[in-house]
């Protein structure tokens, strides 16, 4: 079992690359209104604006939390 904090291999959740809104870059679950989801990296690179705090990112989710929000989980920053 592998397990990168809040997140863990054997959920199964798919992979997407995505533009997400965090202005300091030091989490690493984020709730679904945070998220856009993109077709590429390629896309999510050019979507992003880190001035305004919208980072490209590649994420897992979304997962439903025990407090009933939609995650997605930070995988890697681009």
């Amino acid at each position: 079992m592998v397990s990168r904090g809040y997140f863990n291999e054997e959920d199964n959740l798919p992979v997407c690359w995505a533009v997400v809104y965090a202005p300091k870059q030091n989490r690493k679950r984020f709730p679904e209104n945070c998220v856009k989801v993109v077709g590429s990296a390629e896309e999510a690179v050019a979507a992003a604006d880190s001035a305004s705090g919208h980072h490209a990112a590649r994420v897992a989710g979304p997962s439903r939390s025990s407090e009933g929000f939609r995650l997605y989980y930070l995988l890697e920053w681009l």
